[in-house]
C-alpha cells in the first residue's frame, strides 16, 4: 500500500510543484487548500488521477483525515507581500492556529511533518549570507511583521512540538523561488517584471537597484525540500539558491530576455525591505547531499515561456502590482 501524504497550500504555486513530486513518486496525495489565493487551475494535471485527491479546507478550523497518515507538508500560507499585506489576519491565523492544528495531526497520526518557513525570518539581515544559526533583524510591528512573525512562531511551535512530544519535525527556509504556476501579478519582483514586459510597460525598481535577491528555480526547491522530509535533521535548514544578483541587474536580464524596448523607472523603496538575500546552503550541501542544479538563464527562459502561454486576461488582470498601496493604508 503507497503512503499517504497531507500536502497544505495544495493549490498555490509551491504547494501544487509539490503535490506533483509526490505523486509521481507514487505517494496517495491528499491536497488540501482554502483557495484565498490558490487556484484550482495549478492542479488541472492531477485531478483525476488514482493517487491524488483534493480537500476544499481551511486549516485554521480542525483538520480531520480518515485513516493512516505518513508525512504532513505544511505549505498552507500567503506567500507574497501583496497577499500578506492585503490579509493580514488571515497569514497570522495560518502561521499560527493553521500550523498547531497541522502538528496536533501529526501527533495523533504518528505522521513526519514539515513546515515551510520562510528567508523572511532574517528580516532586513545584518549577517550575509544568511546562516540557519542567525537570528535575525525582525521588524514585529512593521508591515511585513505578519508574514515575518507568522513564521517565526511557526518554527517555535514546531520545534516545541519536537522537543516535548516528540512529533519528527523538519523546518524548511525557503529563499526567492519562481517558476510556472506563480501569479504573473502577484508582486513578487520576478513575475512584476515579466508582467511589466510582456505588457509593453517600463520595468518599476524599488529603491536604487542595489539590494540583492537569490533566485532559485522551483524543481531544484522541490528536490530540497523532499530529500528534507526524508531526512533526519529536526533544525531548521536553509533551501536556495546562493547565486546572488542586484534587482537592477535582474532587470536587466528580464530586458534581454524578453526582448523588451522599455526601460526601468525607479520608485522609492518599501519600508523594511530587505537590501540583501542571499542563502548559506552549506548545511544542505552537507546534510542532504543538495544544491541547485538549474541555472538562472536556464530557469528564466521556461518561465518566461510560461507567463508567454498565459491568456490575456492573465496579463491585463487587475491586481495591485506592488505592496506600497498596502502600506499606505
Amino acid at each position: 500500500m503507497s503512503k499517504k501524504v497531507l500536502i497544505t497550500g495544495a493549490a498555490g504555486f509551491l504547494g501544487s510543484h509539490l503535490c506533483e513530486r509526490f505523486v509521481d513518486e507514487g505517494f496517495h496525495v491528499i491536497g488540501m487548500d482554502n483557495l484565498i489565493t490558490g487556484r484550482m487551475s495549478n492542479m488541472d494535471h492531477l485531478i483525476g488521477k488514482s493517487n491524488f485527491e483534493f480537500v476544499h479546507h481551511d486549516i485554521t478550523e480542525h483538520i480531520s483525515i480518515n485513516g493512516d497518515l505518513d508525512y504532513i507538508l505544511h505549505f498552507a500560507s500567503p506567500a507574497s507581500p501583496i497577499d500578506y499585506l492585503k490579509i493580514p489576519i488571515q497569514t497570522l491565523k495560518v502561521g499560527s492556529l493553521g500550523t498547531h492544528n497541522c502538528l496536533g495531526l501529526a501527533k495523533a497520526k504518528k505522521a513526519r511533518i514539515i513546515v515551510a518557513s520562510t528567508s523572511e525570518v532574517y528580516g532586513d539581515p545584518t549577517v550575509h549570507p544568511q546562516t540557519e544559526d542567525y537570528w535575525g533583524n525582525v521588524n514585529p510591528v512593521g508591515p511585513r511583521g505578519v508574514y515575518d512573525e507568522a513564521k517565526r512562531f511557526q518554527e517555535a511551535i514546531t520545534m516545541a512540538y519536537h522537543t516535548y512530544h516528540g512529533v519528527e519535525t523538519r523546518i524548511v527556509r525557503i529563499f526567492n523561488t519562481y517558476g510556472p504556476r506563480m501569479r504573473l501579478n502577484d508582486g513578487r519582483v520576478l513575475p512584476a517584471f515579466i508582467g511589466q514586459a510582456l505588457r509593453g510597460e517600463d520595468l518599476t525598481v524599488f529603491g536604487d537597484g542595489s539590494q540583492t535577491r537569490s533566485f532559485c528555480f522551483v524543481d531544484d526547491l522541490v528536490e530540497g525540500i523532499y530529500r528534507l522530509l526524508m531526512s533526519d535533521c529536526p533544525d531548521p535548514v536553509n533551501i536556495g539558491n546562493p547565486d546572488e544578483i542586484s534587482i537592477g541587474d535582474f532587470a536587466e536580464e528580464i530586458i534581454k530576455l524578453t526582448g523588451t524596448t522599455q526601460k526601468v523607472v525607479y520608485e522609492e523603496l518599501p519600508v523594511n525591505d530587505p537590501k540583501q538575500r542571499q542563502p548559506n546552503i552549506d548545511k544542505a550541501r552537507e546534510l542532504l547531499d543538495w544544491e541547485p542544479k538549474i541555472g538562472r538563464a536556464e530557469g528564466l527562459r521556461i518561465t518566461y515561456d510560461y507567463f508567454k502561454s498565459l491568456p490575456a486576461e492573465d496579463l491585463y488582470k487587475k491586481e495591485h502590482n506592488n505592496f506600497k498601496e498596502y502600506i499606505k493604508k
